[in-house]
């Protein structure tokens, strides 16, 4: 009930579909004091109009986007394409992507619009024309990551045991049967060179190719076309194609860095495990965490440091976190649940610390046991 209730803003629509595929009905298990409070708070939050978005921090945030864009190809049209130009263009491209990144995302959750069409649409756009990206390909990820976060087999985010292996059950089950081709004991070392460098840059891109042309989603593939189209048309004459093509890939390179730190903060650290079919609330708090609010976190990390009100109520615009988390701190404590919050220093030390740990854990595993 929870996790249908959170991940829909539209629910008279989202039946409409659902009732052909009706079978029967399932009777709710016994409601706990827990789910009740929770169910209470969420009440609030749609009574309070905590779901609904303002849009002119919207406007202000692609505004500054697209004013990055301009900028930055006024200084290498401008100033030639010596190294400092050079670099500084690749910095506030950067910075516009990673940021296009966050406000795709919350078209992706439907944060923005009242209707889930308009909501497709721009992010459809954004992800697609402006970060040349599959938008069904983010969906079909995303919402399972929402569903099912840090649930083994069930969460994409963490199916990554070809190079990774996250938390303590996995690397466990590894080691005891032997599996694994990756000197995972030394996996807090290599994640620097496997992991943030070649993120975007390899692996998202080949994820997105592949998805588009196994599903034939020939819409998304041609707003990625028209990304890279209009990226040869503005610097192409600049940079040549070779020279636009490696600006790109620099670009991807440093942004990759600033997306794994990011996301990965929230839940490597947290309790990664097989499915024990959790109530929403304790699934959402033991698989995510949060990093200390303020004016450089709030923006650097897109709101994604209230990972937790995030994951709790995804449908809500990342500017309302804030008036929320005070109420799900309270509950916590009334419920002896655990709601951690880090510096952002800290949050980017806890990946390496889990990544050793688990790393340790197969090795431990795999040679003594």
């Amino acid at each position: 009930m929870d996790v249908w209730t959170a991940m829909h803003n539209d629910k008279v629509f989202v039946s409409k579909y659902m009732k052909p595929l009706e079978v029967g009905l399932v009777k709710d298990q016994h409601e706990t004091e827990l789910q009740a409070d929770f169910r209470q708070m969420r009440k609030y939050v749609e009574d309070n109009k905590l779901l609904d978005a303002n849009y002119l921090f919207y406007i202000a945030n692609f505004v500054s986007i697209v004013l990055m864009e301009i900028v930055a190809y006024q200084i290498l049209s401008r100033f030639g394409i010596g190294w400092i130009p050079y670099l500084i263009t690749a910095l506030i491209l950067t910075t516009a992507q990673a940021q296009l990144g966050w406000l795709q995302h919350d078209f992706g959750h439907l944060s923005v619009f009242k209707s889930r069409r308009m909501n497709h649409i721009a992010h459809q756009i954004i992800i697609g024309h402006m970060k040349a990206a599959s938008s069904h390909w983010w969906n079909f990820r995303h919402f399972l990551h929402h569903s099912k976060p840090n649930i083994i087999k069930k969460d994409p985010d963490i199916d990554i045991s070809y190079l990774f292996l996250l938390g303590e059950n996995l690397p466990k089950y590894f080691g005891q049967k032997k599996r694994g081709f990756m000197p995972y004991n030394f996996q807090h070392k290599y994640f620097f060179v496997l992991g943030p460098p070649l993120l975007l840059p390899f692996y998202f891109h080949f994820e997105n190719l592949y998805f588009v042309l196994k599903r034939r989603d020939w819409l998304d593939l041609l707003m990625t076309i028209s990304f890279f189209t209009k990226l040869g048309w503005l610097y192409g004459p600049i940079l040549g194609g070779w020279g636009t093509f490696g600006m790109y890939m620099f670009v991807r390179f440093l942004e990759s860095h600033w997306f794994t730190w990011v996301t990965q903060m929230n839940h490597i650290p947290c309790d990664i495990n097989w499915d024990k079919d959790k109530d929403w609330f304790h699934l959402q708090l033991e698989s995510t965490c949060n990093v200390e609010p303020g004016i450089f976190e709030d923006w650097f990390t897109g709101h994604l440091n209230y990972q937790i009100e995030h994951h709790l109520f995804p449908t809500m615009p990342r500017h309302n976190y804030h008036k929320i988390a005070g109420l799900v701190q309270s509950l916590c404590k009334k419920h002896g649940v655990d709601y951690r919050c880090k510096t952002l220093l800290d949050g980017f030390a806890d990946i390496i610390r889990s990544l050793e740990k688990s790393g340790q854990m197969w090795h431990d595993a795999y040679y003594h046991e």
